[in-house]
């Protein structure tokens, strides 16, 4: 009787057939209690993994991205239909739209060309090119590539798959490099510079005579980033000292193609570690005068780039980013004097933001166009060259300008996309718009409600605007770019499919933060199965790190974070709390020196409001997780708020700032390293943990160390906390790709659900 139940002992008059009957019968009990509340059994796995395909082509009649043909006013693009796909060409200039292509006709030549029955659902013209008057096309399909005349039906094979590729003919193939074997020619062509030994080198086109500019370049000493002068007479670099790299070490546990590991390593620098160090030079031909900057004006550095010549070859501007961030600098020096001056002095107590900068220099040589975010909110100026003094502020008010798409000098007019421009809407919804240079005139170029993309003719007469919410489906219009005004309808997605097979949007929800007064907007996801009457635990997918926002914002059946976890019996949030962008510079900088703050006290807040709204949302049983900036702050948020969060699963967390790269900390946490680097660190607040906690690592990531994963899990073994830990042999960053999603499943089905997840 080894090895059988217990119940099997026990119940000896019942044949071997009704003690089969009653094991399975045992065995579906048990297993289907939990099904009583429908959360976390084999039935929601199923159903949450079978997400896929349960969706997969319910969507219609979207995806519109227009194709512009050779700068005309016609563009095709391509929809996918119950019946495949349909291939539409727009004359913008009409308005007509009609069939690129008789998709029936061209499934039937194709099958008569290739002798092979080609299935119409499956046409797909890949590398699709279009000729200007829209009548003929080329494309793949088949294993070969086709010419296809629409008006005739007439389909001309151009070349078979295995045949060598087709030369193009000399003068369309022909792209001579500017730079060559990293020689760079001078504008009048007589002049060459090369770097050879470390040393800047000219030679004469004509005759090959050389000679060196320099003498003192080593590898400690290096010149890089040559730029000629526009008059061909003087010549511009930067010398740099770089500095001693660190590496970061790797052991690949399980390579694929030998039994034993392997280390590698990566150069990795890190908050604190010094720095390259760069210098502007200028080298006159003529007179042989060498000008430079005092390395006084440009000692603690972070970065010096973005070094171009005037027109007039009196000058060059470069850009100088001090290394703590609160101060960021358009220098000028002068190629005739060596005169330093400071045309753009960008300065903040906290930091500059000087990923979203934005500078352009017109060909007046008068101006330039600027982007800070100086009155709180990031907006566009026009400076005056010559006195470094802002003219005016071209954009203003309570709203974010995000990015420049176009400056028409001729009209001096601004083409730009924003966010928060229309109140009372979700302030996160991108829109298209222009305005004058003297701030007159802003036109909303894309105004419905929603999230926009737009495409623009050459001529910028017309734009093809597509946009979407979360829960509403993709619309696709052609639109004036004088007015904004609808031309012609393109597209409205068919989502009846997918409707059809229970899904539901999520829901966009608003509530006050931290101060009782700032909105913050989130998104809260249900189960398919969804019913009022039950109670069901909250988990937050968090990613906080500022310099962009992470809300989805337009329409998706499935967002893989978030959709499949709501099936197992939870009500899945996100929300884009204090310290993310795209507001207010004072909402982004609460993470300043403060990254372990992540926005959790608004977070707290938003679900407060959401779980008063709606009693079936748990509030007692809260968990949360998140991968890099998020696995981090994910953490923290247990070690922080354990009576609110009460479980959190942890991957790939940049741990302790300390141990990160030197781009992200520095940028939020300043520089030199110091106390607060500590106050953030989940290494150094470990000994809290007090709530379910997994952490995940891949051991070759390569954008967080993996060691300050494992530092955690030293301080949590020093502590004697429980915690569980998956290490992934030979994975990089990661969530926790299939095996650690399961992972992630079981361990909040376990620990808020309070339900043992059904075997693997």
């Amino acid at each position: 009787m080894k090895g059988f139940p217990y119940f099997y002992r026990v119940v000896t008059p019942f044949s071997i057939r009704s003690m089969k009957k009653l094991y399975f019968l045992l065995f579906l009990l048990g297993t289907c209690v939990p099904s009583i509340h429908g959360q976390g059994t084999a039935q929601d796995y199923q159903r949450a993994y079978g997400l896929n395909n349960r969706y997969k082509n319910t969507v219609f009649r979207s995806g519109v991205q227009p194709t512009w043909i050779n700068g005309s006013d016609l563009f095709w693009y391509v929809i996918t239909t119950p019946n495949g796909k349909e291939y539409y060409l727009v004359d913008a200039e009409k308005p007509r739209r009609a069939l690129l292509v008789d998709a029936d006709k061209l499934t039937q030549a194709l099958t008569q060309a290739t002798g092979k029955t080609q299935a119409r659902s499956g046409l797909t013209l890949d590398g699709l090119v279009v000729a200007a008057r829209g009548d003929s096309l080329t494309f793949t399909a088949a294993g070969a590539r086709w010419l296809y005349l629409s008006a005739s039906n007439r389909l001309v094979k151009q070349q078979d798959f295995n045949q060598r590729p087709r030369q193009l003919p000399p003068m369309l193939n022909a792209r001579p490099p500017r730079r060559e074997n990293g020689i760079l020619t001078s504008p009048d062509k007589k002049m060459e510079a090369f770097i050879r030994d470390n040393n800047i080198w000219i030679r004469r086109t004509v005759d090959k005579w050389e000679n060196a500019l320099t003498k003192d370049g080593t590898a400690d000493n290096q010149y890089t980033a040559l730029q000629w002068s526009p008059d061909s007479k003087k010549l511009a670099c930067m010398r740099r000292k770089p500095a001693k790299k660190r590496l970061l070490y790797y052991v690949e546990s399980s390579p694929k193609d030998q039994l034993q590991p392997k280390l590698q390593s990566r150069p990795y620098v890190k908050p604190g570690d010094t720095i390259d160090i760069q210098q502007p030079y200028l080298f006159n031909l003529e007179t042989g005068k060498n000008l430079t900057v005092a390395t006084s004006v440009i000692e603690r550095q972070y970065d010096l780039r973005s070094l171009q010549w005037d027109a007039d070859s009196k000058a060059i501007t470069f850009e100088y980013n001090q290394r703590g961030h609160q101060a960021y600098r358009v220098y000028e020096l002068s190629a005739i004097t060596g005169q330093l001056r400071s045309i753009i002095d960008e300065t903040s107590d906290t930091y500059v933001n000087y990923n979203s900068l934005y500078r352009n220099d017109l060909r007046n040589g008068k101006e330039i166009i600027w982007m800070s975010e100086r009155d709180n909110w990031n907006h566009l100026y026009l400076y005056d060259r010559a006195t470094g003094k802002v003219i005016r502020q071209i954009t203003k008010g309570q709203w974010y300008v995000r990015e420049v798409l176009f400056v028409d000098e001729a009209k001096r007019q601004i083409w730009f996309t924003a966010n928060g421009v229309y109140p009372n809407e979700d302030p996160y919804l991108i829109r298209y718009y222009r305005i004058n240079f003297d701030g007159s005139g802003m036109t909303c170029l894309t105004p419905d409600e929603g999230m926009h993309t737009a495409w623009f003719s050459r001529d910028r007469r017309f734009l093809v605007d597509v946009y979407s919410k979360t829960d509403k489906a993709p619309v696709a219009v052609l639109r004036s770019a004088k007015d904004g005004k609808v031309i012609l309808p393109l597209e409205q997605a068919d989502i009846s499919a997918l409707i059809a097979t229970g899904w539901k949007a999520p829901e966009t929800f608003v509530a006050k933060g931290r101060d009782g007064k700032t909105d913050m907007w989130g998104l809260i996801y249900r189960p398919t199965n969804f019913d009022p009457t039950k109670k069901y635990p909250i988990i937050e997918y968090i990613y906080s790190g500022p310099g962009s926002q992470y809300v989805p914002k337009t329409f998706s059946p499935v967002n893989w974070n978030t959709s499949p976890l709501a099936e197992l019996g939870f009500i899945v949030i996100q929300v884009d709390a204090m310290s993310t962008s795209f507001r207010s510079k004072a909402f982004e900088s609460i993470c300043y020196k403060n990254l372990q703050d992540a926005g959790l006290p608004d977070r707290m807040a938003w679900i407060k409001a959401t779980a008063a709204t709606y009693p079936y949302m748990d509030i007692d049983k809260v968990g949360i997780f998140g991968a890099s900036a998020g696995g981090q702050e994910s953490m923290t948020a247990t070690l922080t708020y354990p009576d609110f969060y009460k479980a959190a699963y942890s991957s790939c967390g940049c741990h302790d700032n300390r141990m990160d790269k030197i781009w992200w900390n520095e940028q939020w946490m300043g520089y030199p390293v110091d106390s607060s680097y500590i106050r953030a660190s989940n290494v150094v607040n470990a000994y809290k943990l007090r709530t379910p906690l997994m952490l995940v690592v891949g051991e070759m990531d390569e954008n967080v160390d993996p060691a300050s994963t494992m530092q955690v899990v030293d301080a949590l073994v020093k502590a004697n906390k429980n915690f569980e830990l998956v290490v992934l042999p030979g994975v990089g960053h990661t969530m926790g790709e299939t095996y650690g999603e399961h992972k992630r499943f079981d361990f909040f089905v376990r620990n808020l659900l309070g339900v043992n997840p059904p075997a693997w």
